[in-house]
């Protein structure tokens, strides 16, 4: 096990060996590099914890953040989760992915944490005071009717083709870049961590986040967009200062 992970798996205050001990075969929906993994992890293999928290972990953190807004509140939201998949990976039954499911355990429990901290604001009232009240992208974007009614008819450009390479040498319009996406209503930063930082499908971060995929795009096109005119203001601010 590679030292941050045991850090991490340490941190959970309970060894990934107490992983529940059951030789019941996973679900044969689940991809077989996934039924591999599961199995290996109902048979108490530490390597396999190892793996999927040094694959998850940082995201999960990140995501956790989103809804607390405090680093360590986070960390403890995570190791509340990292626990809850050690107790119920026997219950586990592949209706979605593995990765859904945690993702899934981790926001559950980030909702109820921020309510109690009284640092979080509900989906339905960022959805009032944003995503709904604000200046929506351009309906004719999307198709009026038949079988794609709802879906994009001129979709977003892909990220990294309206993104200056130059950027990626600048350290400092990196860190912009990272304090915007930080600055993110919790409902557009899920999105954006999700699709654009981890890469995850849009069918599954919709299932992830229990949104449309209509919805995911619109989110996704504004997180993007507002990212996008920090870093251009950043990058202005410092034309002027030359």
């Amino acid at each position: 096990m590679n030292a941050a992970a045991t850090t991490r798996s340490e941190s959970i205050g309970q060894s990934p060996r107490a992983l529940p001990n059951t030789s019941s075969v996973p679900p044969r929906s689940l991809p077989s590099d996934e039924q591999r993994l599961l199995t290996r992890l109902r048979q108490c293999d530490e390597q396999a914890f190892d793996e999927l928290v040094t694959k998850h972990h940082g995201a999960l953190i990140r995501m956790a953040m989103g809804h607390v807004g405090d680093r360590e509140v986070a960390e403890e939201v995570v190791q509340d989760t990292w626990m809850a998949v050690i107790e119920s990976l026997d219950r586990f039954e592949g209706r979605s992915s593995l990765r859904t499911w945690i993702f899934g355990i981790m926001i559950h429990k980030a909702k109820d944490r921020g309510v109690r901290e009284k640092r979080h604001t509900t989906f339905s009232d960022f959805e009032t005071s944003d995503d709904e009240q604000e200046d929506a992208v351009d309906p004719s974007r999307f198709h009026q009717s038949g079988e794609w009614a709802g879906h994009w008819a001129f979709p977003p450009q892909p990220w990294d083709d309206q993104t200056p390479e130059k950027l990626l040498a600048s350290q400092q319009a990196v860190q912009a870049m990272n304090r915007a996406i930080e600055a993110l209503p919790v409902t557009l930063k899920d999105v954006l961590i999700l699709r654009d930082v981890e890469g995850v499908e849009a069918k599954e971060a919709c299932e992830i986040l229990q949104i449309t995929e209509t919805n995911l795009y619109v989110r996704l096109h504004r997180a993007r967009e507002r990212v996008r005119q920090a870093v251009e203001a950043y990058l202005a601010g410092c034309q002027k200062a030359v």
